[in-house]
C-alpha cells in the first residue's frame, strides 16, 4: 500500500473515479451535517490517505484525519492538512465521545478484523452520532487494486449491514454505489485477470480526456440516491446511528 500513496497523492484531485465518488459522499456528508444544529459539527475521517476526502469535509464541519501510515500523514501536510495524528482503526488516538461523524471511506476492507474497527469508531462517537462507510463490492469483482491496497475482503450490503449491528450501530442507510461503471468495470478487470495485464494501481489506467465527462457521470449518482437505493454496484454505502444503549459501551 505504502508504494500506491504518491499516485493517489498526484490522481486524487483529478481522476473521475475520485472525483465522482466525492461528490457522492459528499451529498451524505452534508446531510448528516445539516442536523446538527447547535454546534460546529466534530468529524473524523479514518484511513484519512493523502488528504482529498479530508479537504472536502472540512466544508462541513470541524475534521480531523487519522492514518496508519506516516507517509500519508506526510501528504495530508503537503496538501496544507494539519489535524492528522498516526493511529490504527481498531486503536483510535481519541477520547470517548469525541465526534458527531465518523467517515471510514474505503478503509474498513482493509481491517483484519473490521467488527473491531467499527466497534472503536462507536467508541469515539457521541451518543447520537453517526458512521458512513463507503467500500468494495462483490467478491466476483476482485481485481488489481484489491491487491495492491492490500483488501481483505470486497462486502454484499447485507454483510456490511450484519457487522455494523453487531459493533452496536443502527443502520439507516445503505445502497450500492457506482452503478454506472458496473458492466465496465467487471469487464476490463476480468480482461486483466485473463490477459494478465499488470500495473502499479489502477489509479494509472486513465485516459484524461475523459476525466471531466467520466467524473460527472459518476458523480450524477448523487442526485438519485437522495431518492433511491441501488440493487447493485461496484461500491457500497451506509450510514448508520449508534444505539443508544451501546454508545461508548
Amino acid at each position: 500500500m505504502e508504494h500506491t500513496y504518491p499516485i493517489l497523492f498526484e490522481v486524487e484531485q483529478s481522476h473521475w473515479w475520485h472525483q465522482g465518488r466525492r461528490k457522492i459522499i459528499a451529498a451524505f456528508v452534508e446531510e448528516i451535517t445539516a442536523r446538527i444544529k447547535d454546534h460546529t459539527p466534530k468529524i473524523l475521517d479514518v484511513g484519512c490517505g493523502t488528504g482529498a476526502n479530508l479537504l472536502m469535509l472540512s466544508k462541513y464541519g470541524d475534521a480531523e484525519g487519522v492514518d496508519v501510515s506516516e507517509d500519508a500523514l506526510t501528504f495530508c501536510q503537503e496538501r496544507g492538512l494539519e489535524k492528522v495524528k498516526l493511529g490504527a482503526a481498531e486503536a483510535l488516538p481519541y477520547e470517548d465521545g469525541a465526534f458527531d461523524l465518523v467517515t471510514a471511506l474505503d478503509v474498513v476492507e482493509h481491517l483484519d478484523d473490521d467488527l473491531a474497527g467499527l466497534r472503536e469508531f462507536r467508541r469515539v462517537l457521541r451518543p447520537d452520532g453517526r458512521v458512513l462507510l463507503f467500500v468494495p463490492t462483490f467478491m466476483f469483482l476482485w481485481g488489481l487494486q484489491d491487491d495492491v491496497s492490500n483488501h481483505r475482503r470486497r462486502y454484499r450490503m447485507s454483510e456490511l449491514r450484519k457487522v455494523l449491528e453487531q459493533a452496536g450501530f443502527e443502520i439507516e442507510r445503505s445502497t450500492y454505489a457506482n452503478i454506472t461503471f458496473f458492466l465496465p468495470i467487471l469487464v476490463i478487470r476480468k480482461l486483466m485477470q485473463l490477459t494478465g495485464i499488470k500495473t502499479e494501481s489502477e489509479n494509472n489506467i486513465n485516459i484524461s480526456a475523459f476525466n471531466g465527462i467520466l467524473g460527472q457521470l459518476l458523480g450524477a449518482e448523487s442526485s438519485i440516491l437522495r431518492f433511491m437505493n441501488f440493487p447493485f454496484g461496484v461500491s457500497g454505502l451506509c450510514v448508520a446511528k449508534v444505539k443508544a444503549n451501546t454508545a461508548n459501551g
